[in-house]
Protein backbone atom coordinates (compact mmCIF):
# COMPACT_ATOMS: atom_id res chain seq x y z
CA UNK A 1 0.00 0.00 0.00
CA UNK A 2 1.27 3.35 -0.78
CA UNK A 3 1.79 6.33 1.44
CA UNK A 4 3.67 8.29 -1.17
CA UNK A 5 3.13 6.92 -4.75
CA UNK A 6 5.65 5.71 -7.77
CA UNK A 7 6.16 6.78 -12.49
CA UNK A 8 7.04 5.22 -15.46
CA UNK A 9 9.39 2.91 -16.14
CA UNK A 10 9.13 1.18 -19.94
CA UNK A 11 10.84 0.57 -22.61
CA UNK A 12 10.89 -0.37 -26.89
CA UNK A 13 10.73 -4.09 -25.94
CA UNK A 14 8.26 -3.97 -23.20
CA UNK A 15 5.67 -6.59 -23.19
CA UNK A 16 2.69 -5.74 -25.23
CA UNK A 17 -0.93 -3.71 -24.43
CA UNK A 18 -3.43 -4.24 -21.36
CA UNK A 19 -5.10 -7.95 -20.65
CA UNK A 20 -8.11 -6.68 -18.99
CA UNK A 21 -9.38 -4.94 -16.05
CA UNK A 22 -9.07 -6.88 -12.70
CA UNK A 23 -11.69 -7.13 -10.11
CA UNK A 24 -10.82 -3.89 -8.20
CA UNK A 25 -11.57 -2.68 -11.67
CA UNK A 26 -7.80 -1.15 -12.40
CA UNK A 27 -6.11 -2.21 -15.98
CA UNK A 28 -3.49 -5.18 -15.99
CA UNK A 29 -0.77 -5.51 -17.93
CA UNK A 30 2.21 -7.60 -18.66
CA UNK A 31 5.11 -7.49 -17.00
CA UNK A 32 8.97 -8.92 -17.00
CA UNK A 33 11.69 -9.15 -14.41
CA UNK A 34 14.55 -10.10 -16.49
CA UNK A 35 17.28 -11.74 -14.20
CA UNK A 36 20.25 -13.72 -14.35
CA UNK A 37 19.75 -14.95 -17.89
CA UNK A 38 15.64 -15.65 -16.89
CA UNK A 39 12.50 -13.80 -17.81
CA UNK A 40 9.40 -13.79 -15.07
CA UNK A 41 6.43 -13.17 -16.26
CA UNK A 42 3.81 -11.47 -14.36
CA UNK A 43 0.28 -9.50 -15.12
CA UNK A 44 0.00 -6.80 -12.46
CA UNK A 45 -2.57 -4.27 -11.79
CA UNK A 46 -1.71 -0.37 -12.83
CA UNK A 47 -2.51 1.87 -9.51
CA UNK A 48 -2.73 5.34 -11.68
CA UNK A 49 -4.69 7.61 -9.32
CA UNK A 50 -3.55 8.83 -6.12
CA UNK A 51 -6.49 6.73 -5.19
CA UNK A 52 -5.95 3.78 -6.48
CA UNK A 53 -2.35 4.22 -5.18
CA UNK A 54 -3.85 5.01 -1.68
CA UNK A 55 -5.68 1.62 -1.68
CA UNK A 56 -2.95 -0.60 -3.06
CA UNK A 57 -3.50 -4.33 -1.81
CA UNK A 58 -5.11 -3.31 1.19
CA UNK A 59 -7.37 -6.06 2.44
CA UNK A 60 -6.77 -8.55 -0.17
CA UNK A 61 -6.57 -12.14 1.24
CA UNK A 62 -4.49 -13.68 -1.33
CA UNK A 63 -2.05 -12.81 -4.31
CA UNK A 64 -1.52 -14.97 -6.85
CA UNK A 65 2.33 -15.98 -7.58
CA UNK A 66 2.09 -14.24 -11.26
CA UNK A 67 0.35 -11.62 -10.13
CA UNK A 68 1.19 -7.78 -8.77
CA UNK A 69 0.62 -4.11 -8.84
CA UNK A 70 2.83 -1.51 -9.90
CA UNK A 71 2.56 2.28 -8.96
CA UNK A 72 3.93 4.05 -11.43
CA UNK A 73 5.42 7.68 -10.32
CA UNK A 74 5.52 10.12 -12.84
CA UNK A 75 7.60 12.83 -12.39
CA UNK A 76 10.04 9.83 -10.77
CA UNK A 77 10.72 10.83 -7.27
CA UNK A 78 11.40 8.93 -4.20
CA UNK A 79 8.63 6.90 -2.42
CA UNK A 80 7.92 5.17 0.69
CA UNK A 81 4.79 2.59 1.13
CA UNK A 82 3.70 1.10 4.14
CA UNK A 83 1.15 -2.04 4.92
CA UNK A 84 -1.63 -0.42 6.76
CA UNK A 85 -4.31 -2.68 6.38
CA UNK A 86 -2.40 -4.81 3.84
CA UNK A 87 -2.94 -8.36 5.23
CA UNK A 88 -0.52 -10.74 3.04
CA UNK A 89 3.22 -10.56 2.85
CA UNK A 90 4.73 -8.38 0.38
CA UNK A 91 8.16 -7.85 -1.76
CA UNK A 92 8.40 -4.00 -2.58
CA UNK A 93 10.33 -3.77 -5.75
CA UNK A 94 11.98 -0.08 -6.06
CA UNK A 95 12.18 0.44 -10.03
CA UNK A 96 14.97 3.12 -11.52
CA UNK A 97 13.07 5.75 -14.05
CA UNK A 98 15.70 3.31 -16.70
CA UNK A 99 13.85 0.36 -15.57
CA UNK A 100 16.72 -1.18 -13.62
CA UNK A 101 15.83 -2.43 -10.08
CA UNK A 102 16.85 -0.10 -7.13
CA UNK A 103 16.02 -1.66 -4.22
CA UNK A 104 14.15 -4.72 -2.43
CA UNK A 105 12.13 -4.53 0.43
CA UNK A 106 11.59 -8.77 1.08
CA UNK A 107 8.45 -9.89 3.05
CA UNK A 108 7.13 -6.49 4.33
CA UNK A 109 5.03 -6.94 7.47
CA UNK A 110 1.23 -7.17 7.32
CA UNK A 111 -0.18 -4.28 8.57
CA UNK A 112 2.86 -2.41 10.04
CA UNK A 113 3.01 1.52 9.60
CA UNK A 114 6.56 1.52 9.22
CA UNK A 115 7.53 3.80 6.49
CA UNK A 116 9.55 1.68 3.71
CA UNK A 117 11.30 3.82 1.60
CA UNK A 118 12.81 3.84 -2.21
CA UNK A 119 16.20 5.12 -0.66
CA UNK A 120 16.61 6.75 -3.87
CA UNK A 121 14.07 8.33 -7.32
CA UNK A 122 12.05 5.63 -8.77
CA UNK A 123 10.04 5.73 -11.83
CA UNK A 124 7.65 2.97 -10.30
CA UNK A 125 7.49 0.51 -7.26
CA UNK A 126 5.65 -3.01 -7.71
CA UNK A 127 4.38 -5.45 -5.16
CA UNK A 128 4.53 -8.90 -5.31
CA UNK A 129 3.95 -12.09 -3.09
CA UNK A 130 6.34 -11.92 -0.39
CA UNK A 131 9.23 -14.44 -0.25
CA UNK A 132 8.92 -14.53 -4.25
CA UNK A 133 12.20 -12.07 -5.39
CA UNK A 134 14.07 -14.74 -3.53
CA UNK A 135 12.56 -17.76 -4.71
CA UNK A 136 12.90 -16.40 -8.12
CA UNK A 137 16.77 -15.21 -7.87
CA UNK A 138 15.33 -11.16 -8.87
CA UNK A 139 18.16 -8.67 -7.41
CA UNK A 140 18.90 -5.23 -7.67
CA UNK A 141 19.81 -4.18 -11.15
CA UNK A 142 17.62 -6.58 -12.98
CA UNK A 143 15.70 -5.36 -15.73
CA UNK A 144 12.02 -4.70 -15.35
CA UNK A 145 9.52 -4.22 -18.52
CA UNK A 146 6.00 -3.25 -18.84
CA UNK A 147 3.83 -0.70 -21.03
CA UNK A 148 2.52 2.00 -19.65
Amino acid sequence: MAIAATGACGSATAPPAPVERSSAGLAQVPLTIESSGKKHRFTVEVAETGEQQAQGLMFRQSLAPDRGMVFPRDPPGDASFWMKNTLIPLDMIFIRPDGTIARIAENAVPLSLDPVPSLEPVGAVLEIAGGRSAELGIKVGDKVRWNR
